[in-house]
């Protein structure tokens, strides 16, 4: 006698409250209308909205939520399989409720070298999971090395931390004093970050011009250039030097190439000459 299988089959998210939805529903239509205009409706282009939508559902729940999901699919006449393979794909989209504050420390190659891999180990000490002010994760790349170790909160950056620095900020998310970031305006929380990055304008006074210049770090190999006199070389240098112009021949046949399926494992490369 063969062994009973029982299923669980999922239930179908409770939707937004009337009034959530209703507010929704008119930030959607702005959203998808900048990729499919309601004079002419593209159900293809308007599928491009999903990343903006996954932003503005995790404005309202602090993650991508399974009601969140609905709703976008609802919207793009997608399937919630489609909208969940994104949503999980990038990691901007928090997959479990978030607090007011995401504070993700770097943990890739320069920043752990410089001290990343200490600042982790003393937020994992110092943070309580259960507060809801603060939620700590680790984070691939900033793309701020010239500035590491770097932590982020919310998105924001706060440059060449140490342990006790992280542990000081971290203090001030949670007494709810004004933090300001290395380059930015002050924090504002992690939903009203997300609703900003569905493309919503941040309407608190200054905040815009608030950006600031980069560093000099940033800037060291553009010194160092003007210091010796170089500079990047001009359409003329490059067709002197034998190099393939844009669109010529040679690198036309390059583009063919590089869309060539790689050659089968028992082949040699490069091929063989014959006789």
């Amino acid at each position: 006698m063969s062994e009973k299988v029982h299923l669980q089959l999922r239930t179908r998210p409770a939707p937004y409250p009337d009034d959530v939805r209703a507010r929704l529903d008119e930030d959607a239509k702005k959203i998808i209308a900048r990729y499919s205009p309601p004079e002419a409706p593209d159900p293809t282009m308007a599928r491009s909205a999903l990343l903006p939508l996954l932003h503005l559902v995790q404005s309202e729940d602090g993650y991508v939520s399974p009601t969140g999901i609905e709703f976008c699919a609802e919207h793009l006449g997608l399937t919630g399989a489609e909208v969940t393979a994104v949503s999980s794909f990038y990691s901007m989209y928090r997959r479990e409720p978030t607090g007011e504050y995401l504070v993700g420390v770097c943990t890739n190659t320069l920043c752990a070298v410089m001290g990343g891999d200490a600042i982790m180990d003393a937020l994992r000490e110092h943070v309580d999971p259960s507060d809801p002010a603060v939620t700590l994760t680790h984070v691939e790349c900033n793309a701020a090395c010239d500035y590491a170790p770097v932590v982020m909160v919310n998105w924001e950056f706060f440059d060449n931390q140490t342990p006790e620095s992280a542990r000081t900020l971290v203090d001030s998310l949670c007494s709810g004093a004004e933090v300001v970031p290395t380059r930015g305006a002050s924090l504002c929380t992690f939903k009203e970050t997300e609703r900003i990055l569905a493309g919503f304008p941040d309407e608190r006074l200054g905040a815009v011009h608030a950006g600031g210049q980069a560093g000099a770090p940033t800037l060291a190999g553009l010194r160092i250039a003007r210091e010796h006199g170089m500079s990047a070389p001009t359409a003329e240098e490059v067709r002197d030097s034998g190099a393939a112009p844009l669109g010529s021949e040679q690198a036309n046949a390059a583009e063919t190439t590089k869309d060539k399926p790689a050659p089968a494992p028992t082949e040699s490369v490069p091929p063989e000459k014959g006789p």
